[in-house]
């Protein structure tokens, strides 16, 4: 990721006013890894994506959300970023969890309060999973 690209992420984070789990700037995210993306996007426990979404080169995921195959034919990577971020802006009643938000939420386990679900760092491998050329998907 650029400079340019990780100041409009701050930006965009700031003007938002989503929730962070820990004071991040620009500086604590590396380069977005595609290979770091997949592994989270698989991940049922943390991330959950697959239980719900097919992606591009994955296992059979689920059918509840949409499919995020040629999401990028569709959608820009700061569409996606925002979406996955938290979905509640677009429609307040997903069931999509607010993956980088800690406002507005009911029953958090105390050791959980305070944390978004992605780091700043997992939401841009994920999008840089998500945004690969279709050839190039692992």
């Amino acid at each position: 990721m650029t400079v340019l690209g990780l100041a409009r992420l701050w930006a965009l984070v700031c003007s938002a006013g989503w929730g962070w789990a820990v004071a991040q700037t620009p500086e604590t995210i590396s380069v977005a890894s595609p290979d770091r993306g997949k592994a989270l996007l698989l991940q049922r426990q943390d991330s959950g994506c697959v239980l719900c979404h097919q992606v591009q080169g994955l296992p059979a995921g689920g059918a509840l959300g949409p499919s995020l195959v040629g999401l990028a034919d569709r959608s820009s990577k700061e569409q996606a970023r925002e979406r996955i971020a938290d979905a509640r802006r677009f429609n307040p009643q997903t069931i999509m969890p607010a993956y980088f938000s800690t406002e507005g939420l009911n029953k958090v386990a105390n050791p959980y309060k305070g944390q978004t679900i992605l780091t700043a760092q997992g939401l841009e491998d994920i999008l840089s999973y998500l945004f690969l050329p279709s050839k190039a998907t692992p």
